[in-house]
């Protein structure tokens, strides 16, 4: 039953992933043009990678604040029930947060890198 539900948990964090990464390749050819620009008027790689990565972080902020008391009230009424009970510690919920937050980081910041390095003169050169 472990080796079943780890299936199911990486299965999950992998279809995740990419969902995401689906999102960070639309946005980074959506403002193709803009990072550009960005890139001509002398923006670094860590500039650019920074403004495409806020967007996510910031969503999987406003995620992890919205989940961590629903997760909480959960994990206490399931664990609840049990005859032993197991005392939930409050690190749990921002190890699991840094978590997310570092997947998602390393998924949206291979479309971010490589978007940053892209030379600017072709992004622009469509008009």
């Amino acid at each position: 039953m472990s080796r079943i539900m780890g299936a199911g948990t990486l299965l999950a964090i992998c279809i995740a992933c990419l969902g995401l990464f689906g999102i960070a390749t639309f946005t980074v050819s959506r403002r193709t043009k803009e990072i550009g620009i960005r890139k001509v008027m002398g923006a670094g790689v860590g500039g650019v990678v920074g403004m495409l990565s806020r967007d996510f972080m910031l969503l999987v902020g406003i995620a992890f604040v919205l989940a961590t008391p629903v997760a909480w009230w959960a994990m206490h009424n399931w664990l609840g029930n049990f005859a032993y009970h197991v005392p939930l510690d409050w690190w749990v919920f921002p190890v699991a947060g840094a978590l997310a937050a570092a997947v998602a980081f390393l998924t949206v910041g291979v479309q971010c890198v490589k978007a940053a390095l892209a030379n600017p003169v072709e992004s622009l050169r469509s008009e």
